[in-house]
């Protein structure tokens, strides 16, 4: 990780909401399991998908960042797109001014993470949220 850990672990501390864009209904896939283990460490989840009907986790499916903004401040956005996916999401995620960007891993844009870093968002690459959360502050 290029950020702080310690800024890291104080967001992870405080935040309470986290938009998690390309989350999977399917509960074989690697993000619907990150997203059950955020809600039990307390995070309220935001299912970010393009076909906004329905529900994750008990939670409504948005289309995208805005919508996902307008109920609440976003403190974290967590990505589970493609690497080549990631360019098209800055804009959003700079205009929802999350306190952090995690693209999980396997998930790496260094462009993309220099412009978000440069609006003064910390971004973390290639790492599961759900470890680090559990390495950090313990689940």
């Amino acid at each position: 990780m290029a950020t702080d850990p310690r800024q890291v672990r104080d967001i992870l501390t405080s935040a309470k909401r986290i938009a998690i864009v390309g989350l999977s209904p399917k509960p074989d896939r690697p993000s619907h399991g990150v997203a059950q283990y955020l809600q039990r460490a307390g995070y309220r989840i935001v299912p970010v998908r393009p076909e906004p009907e329905g529900t994750i986790l008990g939670e409504p499916i948005v289309p995208d960042l805005a919508a996902a903004a307008r109920s609440g401040p976003i403190d974290i956005v967590d990505i589970f797109r493609r690497s080549s996916a990631i360019p098209d999401l800055v804009d959003a995620i700079l205009a929802v001014r999350p306190r952090l960007v995690w693209m999980q891993q396997g998930v790496v844009h260094e462009a993309a993470a220099v412009r978000i870093e440069a609006a003064g968002i910390p971004v973390v690459m290639d790492h599961c949220l759900a470890v680090e959360h559990h390495l950090m502050v313990g689940g």
